[in-house]
């Protein structure tokens, strides 16, 4: 889960299953993070999970706005897919990654990397958290 504000990766969560509850066990662990979710946007493509009851449920709780792409159209998931792109040739393919282990201790080194110290083009070229924190003090 992305948050376009300042391209930070705000939560995630692994599985061999790509099923609702992965998507709700993330979910469950951005709104642990952030308590204040007042005005959420959230923004998914129309795979069978993000139209499942379970997740309009979900964000409905929180009175989340749902937004979802358009069929077929790459453009509206572009900045997950940017992510996906820089994870891959950053963070995996540079690597011997023999077993699921070894393949979510580089992904969770890469996102940790990504946040806190990979300048981004936006915003003013500094990390995502490094970006949140300018603007707080």
């Amino acid at each position: 889960m992305k948050d376009l504000f300042n391209n930070e990766i705000v939560a995630y969560h692994m599985s061999q299953r790509n099923d609702n509850s992965l998507f709700l066990q993330t979910f469950e662990k951005a709104f642990k993070q952030t308590k204040d979710v007042t005005g959420l946007v959230v923004h998914s493509d129309q795979r069978f999970q993000y139209t499942s009851h379970a997740y309009h449920d979900m964000l409905s709780k929180v009175d989340a706005q749902i937004s979802m792409s358009r069929r077929g159209n790459c453009y509206d998931n572009a900045s997950m897919e940017s992510f996906f792109s820089h994870l891959k040739t950053e963070g995996l393919y540079p690597y011997d990654i023999r077993n699921m282990d070894a393949a979510q201790r580089r992904i969770e080194a890469y996102i940790q990397f990504y946040n806190q110290n990979r300048p981004q083009r936006r915003p003013n070229k500094l990390s995502p958290v490094a970006y949140r924190k300018q603007l707080i003090a």
